[in-house]
């Protein structure tokens, strides 16, 4: 019975905090708008390209035999879950900071796992929104295949790939919070990412040194299952490779960035620092 309790209140926290990023963006609401409606001049740029770009070689080496079209809109949308999980984390310190709140929130009663998750929950809500609009322009008016992909297999996926992606958050928060600014994680984790983990091309096309550089990269497993599961139709049992490596980069990041974010904490509380960026 305890543990429903405290399983409600925990909710409750995390829709709390969802409902304070969810007030302030809306205070926006013109920016709010004009990002959404950016989306579909993305995909319209993306599909142009792809048109000037596709031959038959490049097909073939394109995984399910899909159009370049397809394969760049999905890597466009999904890629942009590492880079949100790099700084969701990064602006919710930063802000909090400025507005003067961080150390009290720290000393309430709600867990820093708590904290933490509830607050990327309006940022992910909010790049889902746009990730919806991105795939929904890409079929309504560029021929982008939805109809037999495989949703549930892609919203495992989707969480599996968010879990992985926050432990890599967490440790750049972890950094910000022990040196202020110029966080060198985020720019080597997407700059290494952008190039192996394939969101523009298939990492077929990649030296072999770098294709196994490839495998130690979370998104290269991401963007493979999704692409999988949307373009080539594939069932739960041929999702497994890519999802049983999304939950194995989940359970070692998360428990060690949780560990290093308290020590980094921890560190900053007896130094006076906390407060200071």
């Amino acid at each position: 019975m305890s543990g429903q309790i405290h399983f409600r209140r925990t909710l409750r926290k995390m829709a709390v905090l969802f409902r304070r990023d969810f007030a302030v963006a809306r205070s926006y609401r013109a920016a709010f708008l004009l990002e959404l409606f950016e989306t579909l001049f993305g995909v319209a740029g993306f599909y142009f390209l792809s048109r000037f770009i596709e031959s038959p070689q490049l097909e073939r080496a394109l995984p399910q035999g899909g159009t370049y079209f397809s394969f760049a809109l999905v890597g466009l949308a999904f890629f942009d879950y590492l880079s949100v999980a790099l700084h969701t984390f990064d602006n919710s310190l930063q802000d909090a900071r400025q507005n003067g709140t961080l150390e009290n929130l720290l000393v309430t009663q709600t867990s820093l796992p708590v904290i933490l998750a509830g607050s990327s929950l309006y940022p992910f809500a909010l790049l889902s929104l746009r990730t919806v609009i991105y795939l929904g322009w890409g079929a309504a008016l560029f021929g982008f295949p939805l109809r037999e992909a495989n949703w549930p297999g892609a919203l495992l996926l989707l969480a599996a790939s968010i879990l992985a992606f926050s432990g890599l958050g967490i440790l750049s928060a972890s950094y910000l919070l022990v040196f202020k600014r110029g966080n060198p994680l985020n720019w080597a984790v997407i700059g290494l990412s952008s190039v192996v983990g394939g969101m523009m091309y298939p990492v077929s096309v990649l030296p072999s040194w770098l294709q196994q550089v490839a495998r130690l990269v979370p998104v290269t497993y991401a963007l493979e299952g999704m692409r999988a599961a949307l373009l080539g139709h594939a069932t739960l049992r041929e999702l497994w490779p890519s999802l049983g490596a999304l939950l194995v980069f989940a359970a070692i990041l998360l428990p060690a960035s949780f560990a290093i974010f308290f020590l980094a904490l921890r560190r900053t509380k007896i130094t006076g620092t906390l407060t200071h960026f």
